[in-house]
């Protein structure tokens, strides 16, 4: 009897033992509770710790930082890791909020991981990261939540947005593959046991960040669904992503914080409840600079009320968000109901996690020791290296051979640093290119380096003295201080762009830079959320230059009119001066010519490495868009200066982004490019020079020749009217869509599509023989295009329906087959608000890139067509099919899009409409805030066609508040072209002609 009563006594023990929270300093909670049993279901799990919850603990739930629940046994739950290509950075509620930054494995920006066009890859990658998360998450989980904020799947559809290494693509299709890729590595591949969450960032049509919170975004249906949204579904339906974060713009006339997809649309992707998160601020923006909301009150309920989970605002303050919540309760524009809908689906997602387990579930085990783990460093290598792109490889310059470039020249500003950007963590360690050739070549060959910038000294000609810096600490003021230009006086200048350079002190290593007052030498590298080490020399015409200081911030409204370098009296440096008359004249003496000394060192060897390209914090970043994608004018001028004085120049550009290249695409005979790969880039780079590993990455966006390609205005959203992407743009870019060389050839036999016609639920299946031709092992990506011959509207040139990366040896043949659901092919119908498959005959185009086809065959597709338009129903306005100067906007705060018309002749057209003899009257819901009456037109044929009628349109007081008028049309009939002409500026959400 004792010993049962022992056992009896242990196993208690151990269940016990086995309740105990999983969050450390969590109280003991009460192991009888249902929702601490993971052998029950999990709603039936979140129903019941649903309803032990307060009203106020719910509310509190409602934040970034969700607070403990001590009586339940509930710790700290933190929404948002950053983890956009290795665990990047979180923050810390114990310390005010300070940032906390991951040292872990750093892999390539995304734009690079995404030029692998390799799936499974990408999956590992996400998985690895998912296993540091979690890793940090052991270490702290008050500072590293398993709720990570990536990927960022927003497309590519400008490169001059500055968050354009945060994305995979231009494409949707490609971007979804990625996404969901990754995505599923970082939630361990099992929707039920999370490994991580995962977020997708930004929902939606977000491509700029000038003014991002205040701008619009014009985004017709059907780009809003073939494009915006399908870059979107594909992760979530998968069950890949765990949520989305809501972007900071408008879409359509309506902030995305509040964006009624996000309690509809997105939610009907998924199979199980979604976390949606609001971005940083947000909430605020909507009272604040978006004006949209009278208080915070309604501006948070109408955030639940679209579906959003956690309010990311006030920094670790919960108690504004609170406040809010409650006045929003208590004048019933929120009831418990709303709340409690949040608050399940955000239990739902902590079930999944494993927190409520035993031991933190089926991931709760994995520990720090995963963190920049020897395994993982070879994973990033391996993705730095399928990341690079070989653009261009005239007469074979490369691979090199290692027996006959002994003497290796690495030269350029990025040849041997390697940079970090704002979402990625800081690197354990450091593989430069020139470190990477050095070891590749071993100790008998010569590797020299150079980074090709000019050491420059500053002097004050009113005192002889020089700029000089004092230390590494915010209290070392830089001085003009020294009597001759020693190291602390002398500075290395490299040139970004449009006039911005950075300052290096040579002394100590350190970026000049400003730090609120004092200039200082203190930063490794360029840094921070204002990024306080950019300057311009501006020449002035007596020969001297002043310094004008240009940080981020001064874009600011706030900053004040002092951006240009004074010295006082007692030598220090400050910003003292509104313009360049009044501020300090410096000499610019020249110590060291950077170009000279590159090109020595090229001249001496037997082949030059160029290493050139952007900054990540200088050449646009979160905040702030780029005006050029030109390399800067000094890196241009390193590149023609050492290709003419070594013609066996290989070219390796680093940067986020294409950029326009034009005389070193002429001349330079190898160019090579990577974007900013983290610690392995070295490595990389060496085992693609050298083909230790073939080339195989792949462009995810077109690299345009210059900027003329592109619209004028980066606000430009509708990429159908404006043909934008490769999809519609039909400029011959410098590299397509899909382009990347190998150092083998690949031959592609005649695509076969396995049946010649297919109803719109059918499926083709293409099959094309791929033979390595060479004599090289290599991988290629074999891409299907399709194009449609006939439709009622504009469609893409060429669009992306699937791809495949094999590898082949060399003499090697495989078939490859890709799948083609005919329902792939469907686009949005303007006229019936849905998605149609048209008959039609579709183009199946087979190749290395979207210009490189190899070969072609078509299907014929029996799906429907579309009828003539009847507008005897009501037609939502934004249906349109042409438009010219309107809008899109809110019909009204919570939901529905309008036509927004702001002058006189701006109109929108309804194609083949089909009137009837007896419809005689045009009936149309409109609204008017400004005074006085206008009009709108009905026309037939274009805007100055044919008058049938003319509606007058009164004054409502507001845009939101609409009114139905109707007006007599003269008699017609037939199938036309119908126009709407605006007299001046409205509002009109639908009207009919019955």
């Amino acid at each position: 009897m004792r010993n049962g009563r022992l056992r009896r006594t242990v196993t208690t023990l151990a269940l016990t033992l086995m309740a105990l929270p999983a969050v450390p300093g969590a109280a003991l909670a009460e192991p009888t509770y249902p929702f601490r049993d993971p052998r029950l279901p999990v709603h039936t799990r979140v129903d019941d710790l649903l309803g032990r919850l307060t009203l106020d603990e719910k509310i509190s739930m409602l934040h970034q930082y969700q607070p403990a629940v001590p009586r339940l046994g509930i710790g700290l739950f933190k929404t948002g890791t950053e983890a956009l290509h290795g665990v990047a950075w979180s923050t810390d509620i114990d310390n005010g909020g300070a940032v906390v930054k991951a040292r872990g494995t750093s892999f390539p920006q995304p734009v690079g991981m995404a030029s692998t066009w390799d799936t499974d890859l990408v999956n590992r990658v996400g998985s690895a990261v998912g296993d540091e998360a979690r890793g940090y998450h052991a270490q702290n989980p008050r500072v590293w939540g398993l709720n990570l904020w990536a990927p960022v799947v927003n497309l590519l559809r400008d490169p001059r947005w500055g968050r354009n290494e945060e994305g995979y693509s231009e494409d949707p299709l490609l971007t979804g593959a990625i996404s969901t890729a990754y995505g599923k590595g970082m939630t361990g591949g099992d929707p039920d046991h999370l490994k991580t969450a995962p977020t997708l960032k930004h929902y939606l049509a977000y491509n700029n960040e000038v003014r991002r919170d205040v701008t619009s975004a014009n985004v017709p249906p059907r780009v809003l669904n073939e494009y915006d949204r399908a870059a979107f579904k594909p992760a979530i339906t998968a069950g890949a992503a765990t949520g989305v974060m809501a972007s900071y713009n408008l879409v359509n006339g309506r902030p995305a914080t509040v964006d009624p997809d996000l309690a509809t649309t997105v939610r009907g992707w998924a199979d199980r409840p979604l976390m949606n998160v609001t971005d940083a601020w947000a909430p605020n923006n909507l009272v604040g600079s978006q004006g949209y909301y009278a208080s915070q009150a309604e501006g948070n309920a109408a955030i639940v009320k679209a579906g959003l989970n956690s309010f990311i605002t006030d920094d670790t303050n919960a108690q504004p968000t609170v406040n809010a919540i409650k006045q929003a309760l208590a004048a019933g524009l929120l009831s418990e109901r709303d709340i409690d809908a949040r608050i399940r689906e955000t239990l739902n997602v902590r079930f999944r996690l494993g927190e409520f387990d035993p031991g933190g579930g089926r991931y709760g085990g994995i520990t720090p020791e995963v963190v920049n783990s020897p395994e993982h460093q070879r994973l990033a290598r391996q993705a730095a290296g399928e990341a690079m792109v070989l653009l261009k490889n005239s007469r074979q310059a490369l691979p090199l051979d290692p027996a006959r470039t002994r003497k290796v020249a690495v030269l350029g500003p990025l040849a041997d640093t390697l940079y970090t950007d704002w979402y990625g963590g800081d690197l354990p360690y450091q593989v430069t290119a020139l470190d990477g050739i050095r070891e590749r070549l071993g100790g008998s060959a010569t590797v020299s380096g150079a980074d090709g910038a000019d050491r420059i000294a500053l002097k004050d000609p009113a005192t002889g003295r020089y700029v000089t810096a004092t230390g590494t600490t915010d209290a070392d003021q830089v001085t003009a201080s020294a009597a001759t230009a020693t190291a602390a006086a002398q500075f290395d200048v490299v040139d970004w762009g449009q006039d911005v350079v950075t300052l290096r002190n040579a002394a100590n290593g350190r970026y000049l830079g400003y730090n609120w007052g004092p200039l200082i030498t203190r930063d490794d590298q360029p840094n921070g959320w204002f990024v306080q080490q950019q300057f311009k020399l501006e020449p002035q015409d007596d020969g001297s230059v002043v310094l004008h200081y240009v940080g981020y911030e001064t874009k600011e409204s706030w900053f004040g009119p002092n951006t240009y370098v004074t010295v006082g009296a007692d030598g220090a440096l400050t910003l003292g001066a509104a313009t360049p008359a009044a501020a300090t004249r410096f000499q610019r003496e020249v110590l060291s010519s950077g170009i000279d000394r590159a090109v020595a060192a090229a001249r001496a060897a037997d082949t030059a490495v160029l290493v050139v390209g952007s900054n990540p914090f200088i050449n646009g970043r979160e905040a702030h868009d780029r005006t050029s994608m030109a390399l800067g004018a000094g890196q241009e001028a390193l590149v023609r200066a050492v290709t003419r004085a070594n013609p066996r120049t290989v070219l390796v550009l680093q940067t986020s982004y294409p950029i326009t290249l034009g005389w070193e695409q002429e001349h330079v005979p190898a160019i090579v490019w990577t974007t900013h790969a983290g610690a392995e880039t070295g490595h990389a780079i060496a085992d693609v020079l050298y083909g230790d590993r073939n080339p195989s990455g792949r462009l995810t966006q077109t690299w345009y020749r210059s900027a003329d390609q592109l619209p004028p205005d980066l606000l430009e959203y509708d990429i159908i009217s404006s043909r934008q992407t490769y999809l519609y743009n039909s400029a011959r870019p410098l590299y397509p869509f899909g382009h990347g060389l190998s150092y083998t050839r690949f031959r592609y036999g005649p695509p076969r599509a396995d049946a010649r016609t297919v109803t719109a639920g059918g499926t083709v299946t293409v099959t094309v023989d791929v033979t390595n031709a060479g004599s090289r092992a290599g991988a290629e990506v074999v891409q299907l295009y399709t194009h449609q011959r006939t439709s009622r509207d504009r469609t893409p040139i060429r669009q992306l329906k699937a791809f495949q990366r094999v590898e082949l040896g060399p003499g090697q043949t495989r078939t490859v087959r890709l799948r083609l659901p005919a329902a792939d092919l469907a686009h949005w119908d303007v006229t019936r608000d849905r998605w149609v498959v048209e008959s039609s005959t579709y183009d199946l185009l087979v190749g290395a890139s979207v210009e490189d086809i190899r070969g072609r065959t078509a299907v014929r597709v029996r799906g429907e067509s579309i009828p003539a338009r009847d507008l005897s129903r009501p037609t939502r306005a934004e249906n349109f099919d042409r438009y010219s100067g309107v809008r899109l906007v809110d019909e009204t705060k919570a939901r529905g899009t309008a036509v927004g018309a702001t002058a006189a002749g701006q109109w929108v057209s309804f194609a083949g409409s089909a009137l009837r003899p007896g419809e005689r009257t045009v009936t149309a819901r409109v609204a008017r805030a400004d005074a006085g009456a206008t009009t709108i037109q009905v026309r037939l044929g274009s805007p100055t066609g044919r008058l049938l009628g003319t509606a007058a349109v009164p004054s409502t007081g507001d845009d939101h508040r609409y009114v139905t008028v109707r007006a007599d049309l003269a008699r017609t009939a037939g199938v036309h072209d119908v126009y709407l002409v605006f007299g001046s500026a409205l509002r009109l959400a639908e009207f009919s002609i019955s």
